[in-house]
């Protein structure tokens, strides 16, 4: 009886030697770009602002600026270069690292090689990005007129109205396709020399043993049946590109931490934190 009370005195009483989140060091600062903006404007601080908090507290000079979510990739890319610059600027930092989410991937690229920020990135993970695009987007197209019209819309005023930002949602959507990701896109915007790429695979729902939040599962089974396993938005297919490092048992959303219903016990904090280990690991 005296040892188990010991024993719960110290859960409750008792001093770690080190109590404070594993202390992580970066060469460079890291920055996090999310995606379509799809429910952004609901995230306090913006998707992925939690995720870059959690990283400060590991001590890494993490950043999660925003850019225009509802807009076409230059346009974004441009937005996010002058996020970068800044960064570069407070830090000091001769480069970056970038952590990118779904659409955020192909900004990060389309940055790196045509807005002469090879030299300035070290490392690109990306996280569900469509590098083949999505064939959601061209379903997306196919809608009846009266529905896109007023999707297109809601989403411009959203982004115009509410975030300050300018917004063209339908060329967004169009620049998604997999016809303008593979024949364009990938076309003219090569992967630059020097530059580590990585990515990531979201892997939910319909051929998968986890868990999707239920306003995907649609869309999920839709996916499957054309390009197989996804995560609701983005197949594995399309997503793997470079180093591909595996597959996240997560759906859309999950990866940016927001989890409806679903109840997965993925962790996007925990996931950034591994990908800033890797990175201190790997030099970068």
């Amino acid at each position: 009886m005296a040892k188990l009370t010991q024993t719960a005195l110290k859960r409750i009483a008792g001093l770690e030697a080190f109590p404070q989140p594993e202390y992580l060091k970066t060469r460079y600062p890291v920055v996090l770009m999310h995606g379509f903006g799809l429910l952004a404007f609901l995230a306090r601080g913006g998707h992925l602002h939690e995720e870059a908090m959690h990283l400060r507290l590991h001590g890494i000079a993490a950043f999660a600026p925003n850019v225009s979510p509802y807009h076409i990739i230059p346009q974004r890319a441009a937005t996010w270069k002058n996020r970068i610059d800044v960064i570069l600027a407070q830090t000091g930092a001769e480069k970056v690292n970038l952590i990118a989410h779904s659409m955020g991937g192909l900004d990060a690229r389309y940055l790196i090689s045509k807005l002469d920020m090879a030299e300035r990135v070290a490392s690109l993970h990306t996280i569900s990005t469509p590098h083949r695009g999505s064939s959601l987007a061209q379903m997306a197209l196919k809608q009846p007129e009266k529905l896109r019209e007023l999707v297109r819309n809601a989403a411009n005023w959203v982004g115009e109205n509410v975030m300050e930002m300018e917004a063209d949602f339908h060329a967004a959507v169009e620049s998604l396709t997999p016809r303008a990701v593979t024949n364009q896109f990938n076309r003219d915007v090569p992967d630059a020399e020097g530059v580590y790429y990585a990515s990531w695979a979201g892997s939910a729902g319909k051929g998968s043993l986890n868990s999707i939040n239920p306003v995907f599962r649609p869309l999920n089974s839709w996916l499957y049946g054309r390009e197989g396993v996804n995560d609701g938005i983005v197949s594995v297919t399309s997503a793997t590109w470079g180093d591909f490092r595996g597959e996240i048992e997560a759906d859309h959303l999950q990866q940016v931490g927001v989890d409806v219903l679903a109840g997965s016990s993925f962790s996007s904090k925990d996931f950034v934190t591994m990908l800033a280990r890797d990175l201190a690991e790997r030099g970068f």
